[in-house]
């Protein structure tokens, strides 16, 4: 476990310095993670905003038992969750998939790729939230099966498990749709 300079702060150290240095360092990390539970980028936008402002509260009381990245997904996670569960969203707002335009050069191997990464996450977005989280955590945050486990407070066997399933769902979406064409 890497040790980290704000398990040592103490009040009265100024928090604004040290929320930009985790703005700048993870805010990219926490955005994607609130994206892919939320399915949405105005959500994910709120859940950061609502991140930060937690951290920025709590920010003394980190003891350095788990990886910042680790700290800041699961408060993440919490936040994205409790958004999803308000009345509004589950009621009111109709939720579909957003996905970011990008520049695309013109070099035909840079296209495909660009189309068969983007197809590869339309399929990552399908899969139920509990499978869904596990791959994100995985395979683009690359956290292991322990830290998985913590941070959904899980067991590692249950991470495990959900992991291969999860790969065998993908599996299914990606031949159903190629044998489709």
């Amino acid at each position: 476990m890497d040790s980290h300079y704000l398990q040592y702060l103490a009040p009265g150290y100024d928090r604004n310095e040290v929320l930009q240095d985790l703005m700048l360092t993870f805010g990219e990390d926490v955005w994607n993670f609130a994206f892919f539970i939320t399915r949405r980028a105005d959500a994910a936008d709120d859940v950061s905003q609502e991140t930060f402002l937690a951290v920025y509260d709590k920010l003394y009381s980190f003891r350095g038992d788990c990886t910042i990245r680790s700290w800041l997904l699961t408060i993440t996670r919490n936040k994205s969750y409790k958004y999803m569960n308000q009345a509004f969203i589950r009621k009111v707002t109709l939720i579909d998939q957003v996905w970011r335009n990008e520049s695309t050069s013109s070099a035909e191997d840079v296209m495909f790729d660009q189309m068969n990464t983007k197809y590869i996450w339309k399929c990552v977005m399908k899969l139920p939230l509990k499978f869904r989280e596990i791959i994100i955590l995985n395979y683009h945050y690359e956290l292991t099966a322990r830290e998985i486990g913590e941070l959904l407070q899980i067991s590692e066997g249950t991470v495990k498990s959900r992991l291969h399933r999860a790969r065998k769902k993908m599996t299914t979406l990606l031949e159903s749709n190629n044998g489709g064409e």
